[in-house]
Parts: structure tokens; C-alpha cells; sequence
């Protein structure tokens, strides 16, 4: 029988802490180069962001979610972002989209019919809007991903508990080339 990804993962996880492999990972929690970052989540990134930046284990935080959106000035994204300037050192906070980003276009109408077609019931759709949860606004996505970043960097700037002295930076990568283009 075939191991699941899951199992496969672990099993290389017990060879790699035996191995003692972890090592070569060794650094601080407070980041060395006092970045944060807030990404997308693409598998595409997971590798050649960190790369094509020359970033190395222990000299960036970064955080990634989906489109590198800001959704809410007062959500998890911008509280880790306060953690990071005021706990672990951050001097330049730095907001990367991609293109050809999952985000672009998103139709919440199409999410939620996949929703129900994967057997969730529309009564706690239902749900979830009479306990105030806007879906349409909640999981919608961008139309130009320059907007989206700028909209991200301009939630950090305005933000009250973000520092004037706080650095803000947009890009947009290129998934397959790592190449940033900056945004304005």
C-alpha cells in the first residue's frame, strides 16, 4: 500500500531530527535583517521567494495568506506584523504579490458553489452571514495585483499602531523568474 503524503512527510521528518540535519538551520527568532514580509501563499513562492531575495534561514519573518491581502486592519495578518516590529525588531516591512496569482478574478459565487459541492450545507452559508460575515467581501479577490499590493501597504502605512519610522515596501515577483518589480 502507498504511504500518504502525510505519512511519507513524517517518516522524513524522524530521519531528518535523527540526522541531526536541523543544524544547518540554526539562528535567532529575532530576524538578522529586521524584515518582515507578507507574501502570497503559492506553492511557487515557497522556494524562489527566499532565494531570488537572498534571504537565508533566520534573516526574514515571513508571512503568507492568500493574494498578500490585508483583509482586516485588525486581523491576524496586521497582528503579526505588530508582533514583528515591536517584539522581534522589524525595520522594513515589505508586501510581495505575483502575478498570475489564484486571487486575481476570484468569484466568491464560484468558492461558495464549490463549497457546496463538497458537502457543505448552504444552511451554515446561512450561518455564517447572519453572524456578520460578509462572504462576498470576506473572499473576494482583486482584479490587478499592483492594486492589491498597494492596497496591503497602504493598510500598513495608515494603520494607528504601526511606527512613522516602520518602513513599507511593495513588489510584484515573477513566479517563474523570482524578478520583483516595485511598486510605487
Amino acid at each position: 500500500m502507498k504511504k500518504s503524503n502525510i505519512e511519507a512527510m513524517l517518516e522524513f521528518n524522524r530521519k531528518f531530527v535523527e540526522n541531526k540535519e536541523y543544524k544547518n538551520y540554526s539562528s535567532e527568532k529575532v530576524p538578522s535583517k529586521k524584515i518582515a514580509i507578507l507574501s502570497c501563499m503559492d506553492a511557487r513562492l515557497t522556494e524562489i521567494l527566499q532565494d531570488a531575495l537572498n534571504l537565508k534561514n533566520g534573516e526574514a519573518h515571513v508571512i503568507k495568506n492568500a493574494g498578500a491581502v490585508i483583509s482586516h486592519p485588525f486581523g491576524s495578518v496586521m497582528r503579526s506584523l505588530l508582533v514583528a516590529v515591536y517584539q522581534l525588531e522589524v525595520e522594513d516591512i515589505v508586501v510581495i504579490g505575483h502575478y498570475d496569482c489564484g486571487m486575481q478574478g476570484l468569484d466568491c459565487s464560484k468558492l461558495t458553489g464549490k463549497m457546496l459541492e463538497r458537502g457543505i450545507e448552504k444552511e451554515e452559508l446561512d450561518f455564517v452571514s447572519r453572524h456578520g460575515v460578509d462572504l462576498s467581501s470576506w473572499l473576494r479577490g482583486f482584479e490587478k495585483v499592483e492594486d492589491a499590493v498597494r492596497d496591503s501597504c497602504s493598510v500598513i502605512k495608515r494603520h494607528p499602531l504601526i511606527p512613522k519610522d516602520v518602513r513599507i515596501h511593495g513588489f510584484i515577483m515573477d513566479p517563474v523568474t523570482g524578478k520583483l518589480d516595485k511598486i510605487e
